[in-house]
């Protein structure tokens, strides 16, 4: 829950919602709108309509009383809900938001609002793709295939519509984190953009932990399926085995390695060899570690093997690559 202070401000009625509570039945499309597209019967939401020039994000509440039609966004939006809960179509499907709860969507999402009442508060971050790009930078010292799949999603690289709903509600570190972010930008608090990316960043690194609290189209099964593939590496790549995977997930474990390679065009070995590399790399990176020392945390006994596949995943021995790229 945010502090009653902030509670208060964002409760609020506003301008808008005034006009629409005396008699204004339809939103005001100049306030949000670029265009509509009559090919989809669906309205564009554009950035520069609701960001302040040379600005990245925003924060606004949601405006309430009244229905929001059909729309995509050329930004990404993030929605969390301070309290009560608003009814969502995206992509077709009807999405609860309530208390505590977040809302990603990317701009390929099409997203239709019904009315919430005047408990029920929201607050919409308007967000351009660039903000992250410092964001990536903050949380990508040591490559993690789970966080580079959300990230594809935030960002429709995938070439999938959707979005994703975290059922964050109670977890303390991240409503601290979202409380913030909206405190910093609401009072214009100096260094703010710094502040907020790394704040962006926090609460990214935070909802990696809480990955099974996300919800996801329910259409693509394919997604959670390797989100969870994703997170198994993640926790297990020394020693994890497609089979204890499978056992894990209760799947066939001939049906599993198929899937895992028609949906990431790579089998699992891969996978767990890119993310041991990549996590080899970190380590000769950032600590004194030797390198046979390192070759076994990752989960290779045999050194001779471990520098020939280093060496051809980074094109150098991991002596020469911790030479170029220590930073300790």
């Amino acid at each position: 829950m945010i502090t009653e202070e902030l509670y208060l401000e964002l409760k609020k009625i506003t301008e808008e919602e005034a006009r629409i509570l005396n008699g204004d039945i339809k939103i005001e499309t100049d306030i949000y709108m670029l265009q509509e597209n009559d090919i989809k019967d669906t309205y564009i939401v554009d950035a520069k309509k609701l960001l302040d020039a040379g600005k990245m994000i925003q924060v606004r509440p949601h405006t309430r009383f009244i229905h929001f039609p059909k729309h995509t966004h050329n930004y990404i939006e993030v929605i969390y809900m301070c309290c009560g809960s608003t009814h969502h179509v995206i992509d077709g499907e009807d999405i609860w938001l309530h208390e505590g709860e977040m809302l990603f969507l990317n701009q390929n999402a099409e997203q239709e609002i019904y009315p919430a009442m005047e408990n029920d508060i929201a607050v919409n971050f308007i967000i351009l793709p660039e903000f992250f790009d410092y964001v990536l930078k903050m949380i990508g010292e040591e490559k993690n295939l789970l966080r580079d799949f959300v990230i594809d999603c935030l960002m429709g690289e995938n070439g999938e519509t959707g979005y994703m709903h975290f059922k964050v509600a109670g977890i303390l570190p991240i409503q601290n984190l979202v409380e913030n972010l909206i405190w910093s930008i609401w009072n214009k608090q100096s260094n703010r953009r710094s502040i907020n990316q790394a704040t962006m960043g926090l609460l990214f690194l935070q909802l990696m932990n809480y990955m099974e609290r996300m919800v996801t189209d329910t259409e693509n099964q394919g997604r959670r399926l390797i989100i969870e593939v994703y997170r198994y590496i993640e926790e297990n790549y020394r020693d994890g085995e497609l089979t204890g995977l499978a056992k894990l997930l209760n799947y066939d474990v001939c049906w599993l390695s198929k899937e895992i390679k028609k949906r990431t065009g790579r089998n699992y070995t891969e996978l767990v060899q890119e993310k041991r590399l990549n996590q080899a790399a970190y380590l000769l990176q950032n600590t004194a570690m030797s390198v046979m020392d390192i070759g076994m945390t990752v989960g290779y006994d045999n050194l001779s093997y471990f520098h020939r596949i280093f060496q051809k995943q980074f094109g150098m021995t991991p002596r020469k690559y911790r030479v170029g790229n220590t930073k300790i």
